[in-house]
């Protein structure tokens, strides 16, 4: 039961905090969002109905088609975090911190971008065209997010229709400024790698990287699909600060070495923290 009411309170401070960089920065300046909430804005403007009756009636459709594909949690959270965004936009009024169409962008970007940040983490979504762009997949060559980002393209583009050239470029800013925001408010800030290590001296590269910088190692075996030889393969996850370091003393152990690093977008267990 707690557990639950944490859930809808995360869900619900999402949509409040993301409420209020809409109407305090955004909206006043003529700068809108992507997705169905960009489209209800725009709708809102051109005939006057209340914006929260256009973003519940235009999400609705979208979650209920496709809630076979996402499971009924995430359509709840998402239905959940529509209504909760919708009633804050109804009762809640702010005055506009600035005029000033730059700073508007940067910062009701950045507040929109933490509270999607915190729905997603919660489970949620306020945007129903990432339901068409799961269901289009399947039948086309483009992945969800490059379905997702044409659809957005187009949707501010149209803001050029409505509120003029200015406000659909700053709406395009303020887009990939949230984008960024939820990125980071979902993965944190502390990005991780991993690390694919391949050396003869296995042995001494996982002792130093184990005892000296603190990270669990895990030895893979593998073999050469030419050579045939086996050998041992070594895999890490470090902190974004911490990749270099791992590498340099790879390289001073092992000059020979085979290093290979990519992103890491989360991990779960294990014994990625550092101990005290």
């Amino acid at each position: 039961m707690i557990s639950h009411l944490l859930h809808a309170l995360g869900l619900a401070v999402g949509a409040f905090i993301y409420n209020f960089g809409l109407n305090v920065f955004l909206v006043p300046n003529h700068v809108i969002d992507g997705g169905v909430v960009g489209i209800a804005l725009m709708a809102a403007h051109l005939t006057g109905i209340s914006f929260s009756v256009f973003i519940v009636a235009l999400n609705i459709p979208f979650f209920i088609f496709g809630y076979h594909k996402i499971g009924l949690h995430f359509t709840i959270s998402s239905l959940f975090s529509v209504f909760c965004l919708s009633v804050w936009s109804s009762m809640v009024h702010w005055e506009p911190m600035t005029a000033d169409p730059f700073l508007s962008t940067i910062f009701g970007g950045m507040i929109m971008g933490i509270g999607v940040g915190l729905i997603i983490r919660w489970g949620g979504s306020l945007d129903g065209t990432e339901i068409l762009a799961i269901i289009a997949e399947k039948v086309s060559p483009f992945s969800v997010g490059e379905i997702v980002m044409f659809f957005n393209l187009f949707i501010l583009g149209s803001a050029g229709f409505v509120f003029g050239v200015d406000s659909a470029m700053y709406s395009l800013v303020a887009y990939f400024i949230a984008y960024k925001m939820i990125d980071i408010v979902v993965n944190g800030l502390d990005e991780m790698k991993g690390l694919f290590i391949v050396t003869a001296k296995h042995d001494e590269v996982a002792r130093t990287i184990t005892q000296d910088l603190g990270r669990a190692v895990t030895l893979l075996h593998g073999e050469g699909a030419y050579s045939r030889h086996k050998t041992l393969i070594l895999y890490c996850v470090v902190s974004r600060l911490e990749i270099t370091k791992v590498q340099d003393t790879v390289k001073h152990i092992d000059p020979q070495a085979f290093i290979t690093t990519f992103d890491i977008r989360e991990t779960q267990g294990g014994l990625f923290k550092r101990k005290k």
